[in-house]
């Protein structure tokens, strides 16, 4: 079905006025009495059954306060239905955000279906801008467009399925060689495995749950190994991931830091090849400062809300009542028992033992009773500043209970950066962003440190860092 769905969706007029179906240009179905086939185009993605001359649709909207209306056919919103993916209601975006930035109580259900709305935009925008080019390249047909836009479209929807409670402040929970990432992936293979390949719209694609926990992965799908360059829509510098979470997580605490141009970014993504010859994402030179804008987002928001000195303190906390909880680290995705057993734990499950099971550290989340940072170094700090940490950390002594680090970098200049296709005349030129902008090539890694005591020892603990520094000084 899918070949014919590629040579019927262009003959779907709209009637302005009732939307019927141009039945003159169809003419070429009227002597099937049943047909099933899908259709798409840039704004809404719409299974048309053709039966006795009727026209039924099935089409579901979710109102989304970032991108408007989000639009899903029937087969994802029988995913979406899918217990699994229900789970994800119940886990907070931002973790512990909330005793920080009250209003930071999104979840990852809305996140998720803000990425597959991203990832379909991106996909119809690059399709238009350079068709011709992805069927040399790909060698793509109508069908093959068809079905890697839906392959795609559940990557992206599924991509956080995997998460564990209260988001990122659970991974170190995990044993040690797996990620969410792995999580999602195995529940894709086989809690989600009906739900994707048994439904009726497959028959028009036989899309296989392995394509897409593949395509997630960065595994190697059986149709083509070059097709994988659409994982970095959701899983790259200029993803759907973050394209999503930036303006999202914004939005939510209250905060203008995650802004940028998401249209005009839409509007110049385009497909380079690079010095391999294999097609790459990039966007044109027009859109070079909308990717700027994104990076730079991404830097304020990492600086001013997911590093925020306090909303540390909380995720140490948490992780501490969790070792309590759990007794030791979340059980391996390796089998359909330890998945089941994995998928019991979301937010609310972890709440109700905080109090009994959660130790020192679970009361200190009820009561937001958490350590004080009393000292901290710059963003990036020298050697000089980490050796003055040092010596504030000796001085605290028994006072000092936890010593946090930014190791986990926000963006790295010259691994899988952001690439700005230049036209110079008839001729194509590929560069990195940080080549292009110096505000990117000023922008460092954060490695930012600091030190937090007990509430009680923290305004002696700042009298000692007073002393010490006051000290340092005189001794200049």
């Amino acid at each position: 079905m899918v070949w014919l769905a590629g040579i019927i969706h262009r003959v779907y007029d709209e009637d302005e006025s009732n939307g019927a179906l141009d039945w003159q240009r169809a003419r070429v179905l009227s002597d099937l009495s049943f047909l099933t086939f899908i259709l798409t185009s840039v704004e809404r993605h719409v299974y048309i059954g053709i039966c006795s001359g009727r026209v039924m649709k099935s089409q579901y909207e979710f109102r989304d306060p970032i991108h408007g209306f989000i639009l899903v056919n029937g087969w994802e919103k029988s995913v979406i239905d899918h217990p699994a993916f229900q789970r994800l209601r119940r886990i907070r975006q931002l973790g512990w955000t909330d005793y920080v930035y009250p209003s930071a109580t999104h979840s990852r259900f809305e996140h998720s279906l803000g990425v597959m709305h991203v990832a379909g935009r991106i996909f119809d925008a690059l399709r238009d801008r350079v068709k011709r080019q992805l069927e040399d390249w790909l060698s793509y047909d109508e069908a093959g467009f068809l079905r890697d836009r839906q392959i795609l479209r559940f990557a992206a929807l599924l991509h956080d399925v995997g998460h564990p409670p209260f988001s990122h402040a659970s991974e170190d929970l995990f044993q040690k060689r797996y990620s969410h990432e792995d999580y999602s992936a195995a529940i894709i293979r086989n809690t989600l495995k009906e739900a994707i390949e048994g439904d009726p719209a497959n028959r028009n694609y036989n899309i296989q749950a392995d394509d897409i926990a593949d395509l997630l992965l960065g595994g190697i799908p059986k149709t083509s190994v070059l097709r994988l360059f659409w994982r970095s829509l959701v899983a790259g510098n200029l993803d759907a991931d973050r394209a999503d979470y930036l303006l999202r997580d914004s939005y939510c605490t209250g905060t203008a830091y995650g802004r940028y141009d998401l249209e005009r970014l839409v509007r110049t993504i385009t497909v380079a090849l690079d010095r391999e010859g294999n097609p790459v994402l990039a966007v044109e030179e027009g859109g070079a400062h909308a990717a700027e804008g994104l990076v730079v987002a991404r830097y304020f928001m990492f600086t001013q809300v997911y590093f925020h000195k306090t909303r540390r303190a909380f995720d140490y906390h948490y992780l501490k009542a969790m070792k309590e909880i759990l007794g030791g680290k979340f059980p391996a995705p390796t089998s359909e028992r330890n998945l089941k057993e994995y998928l019991k734990w979301d937010d609310w499950e972890v709440r109700k033992r905080l109090g009994d099971k959660g130790g020192e550290h679970g009361k200190r989340l009820l009561d937001r009773n958490h350590y004080r940072c009393v000292f901290e170094t710059t963003e990036a700090p020298s050697l000089r500043e980490l050796d003055k940490l040092d010596q504030v950390a000796s001085k605290l002594g028994r006072r000092l209970k936890y010593r946090d680090k930014a190791e986990k970098s926000w963006y790295k200049p010259n691994k899988d950066e952001i690439l700005v296709v230049r036209q110079i005349g008839s001729q194509q030129e590929v560069r990195p962003l940080s080549a292009m902008s110096s505000v990117i090539r000023g922008l460092k890694p954060v490695d930012q440190q600091r030190l937090y005591v007990e509430r009680g020892d923290c305004e002696r603990s700042l009298g000692i860092v007073e002393s010490f520094v006051k000290g340092k000084e005189a001794r200049k």
